[in-house]
């Protein structure tokens, strides 16, 4: 036989394939390293208490492992060797000599890759560990290129989500810089938006709804709330007082210019889901339960969950933050009056939700008071 005749499998740059062959008969011990030792690192044990004890320092590509064993056999060692994540995916190769078909079907059933007979030729062994290290190394290799390939899925996922959030986050900074006096209401907004979400999936309300939502896609799409105020004239947008009833009739005008302009985003891109919340977000945000809001007039849950959320998280800003026509509230003012729209402005069970999250909405506006001249 030629060295090279069954060594394609044999090495792995320099390092050689490592094999336990374990085997209470010291004969066979001694005529299977023979058979290997010109191809692999051969490790002989006496007993299925050294394998294991060798084990804890070295991991082998495959066992050659004797049925027939005093104290620990053969399927004993397989069923612990199955029970350790560390080990369980070494190929295991029974070597016995048992014929029957029942002890074959039982040591494959508990895992082994193999059932060699002995005697056994040493070509037959050779080409066998070949074969089968040779589907191992392709098995870990796929496992490698999928591992790898989610991996970079997963990060170009990661990439088009974030380049998402850019746009929606640099699109709202847009509006706002033309607002002057709502500086810092989106990036608040949203804070409070996700405290409103998470207490919502935490206590499993309206857990149908929420099943359903990509969060990744939800709270970004908060920014875009106010998206129509960029086709508002400033003389409206930023005057030093109240509106005329005309100026807010004008004014109102942004919740549909804003989902129209969402709409048409949405017709010329093939991926717009991230945008579905925004367009909900931006046309139902000024809805009241009672029915008295706007644009449609929609009244309790024909109010989609994401405009009745955003209204309470709306309305708190804007009351404890300065305009040119009324002072700041307090957020416990701005607490009160929350809740005094419970059943009329707003959803009853989420005014009850945002109740719970009161002193997180405060710390939040504690945060930002520099910028809402909060007075307390």
């Amino acid at each position: 036989m030629e060295n090279g005749e069954y060594g394609t499998e044999k090495r792995t740059g320099n390092t050689r394939r490592k094999i336990m062959l374990v085997d209470d008969n010291m004969a066979n011990l001694t005529m299977g390293k023979n058979m290997l030792k010109t191809f692999y690192e051969v490790f002989p044990l006496p007993s299925g208490a050294k394998l294991f004890e060798l084990l804890e320092k070295v991991i082998p590509d495959l066992i050659l492992l004797d049925i027939e064993m005093p104290e620990m056999n053969g399927y004993e060692a397989i069923r612990k060797l199955k029970d350790n994540p560390r080990l369980a995916d070494i190929p295991v190769i029974f070597l016995t000599a048992r014929s029957d078909e029942n002890s074959e079907l039982e040591g494959l059933s508990l895992g082994a890759i193999d059932y060699i007979s002995k005697p056994f030729s040493a070509p037959l062994l050779l080409k066998r560990i070949e074969n089968h290290l040779l589907i191992t190394s392709q098995k870990r290799e796929l496992k490698n290129y999928s591992d790898n390939l989610v991996e970079m899925v997963q990060r170009k996922t990661r990439q088009v989500i974030d380049l998402q959030n850019a746009i929606l986050s640099t699109v709202a900074e847009m509006v706002e810089f033309r607002d002057d006096v709502t500086g810092g209401h989106v990036e608040r907004t949203q804070k409070y938006l996700k405290l409103l979400v998470d207490r919502l999936i935490e206590e499993k309300i309206y857990e149908e709804e929420t099943l359903t939502w990509n969060l990744e896609f939800l709270i970004p799409s908060a920014q875009l709330h106010d998206v129509g105020k960029i086709a508002i004239s400033d003389t409206i947008l930023n005057k030093p007082g109240k509106l005329t009833p005309e100026e807010f009739e004008e004014m109102k005008k942004h919740v549909t210019v804003g989902v129209d302009a969402i709409a048409r985003i949405e017709n010329n891109t093939a991926e717009h889901a991230f945008l579905d919340h925004a367009r909900i977000i931006a046309g139902t945000h000024h809805e009241k339960w009672d029915g008295t809001g706007y644009p449609l007039g929609l009244r309790g849950k024909e109010i989609p969950l994401e405009g009745r959320l955003m209204a309470i998280a709306d309305v708190y800003d804007a009351l404890i933050s300065t305009r040119p026509y009324k002072k700041p509230f307090s957020t416990r003012d701005a607490e009160r009056i929350i809740e005094e729209g419970r059943g009329t402005h707003f959803d009853p069970l989420l005014v009850d939700v945002f109740h719970r999250e009161s002193d997180r909405f405060a710390r939040i506006a504690d945060s930002h008071s520099d910028a809402l001249l909060v007075e307390r």
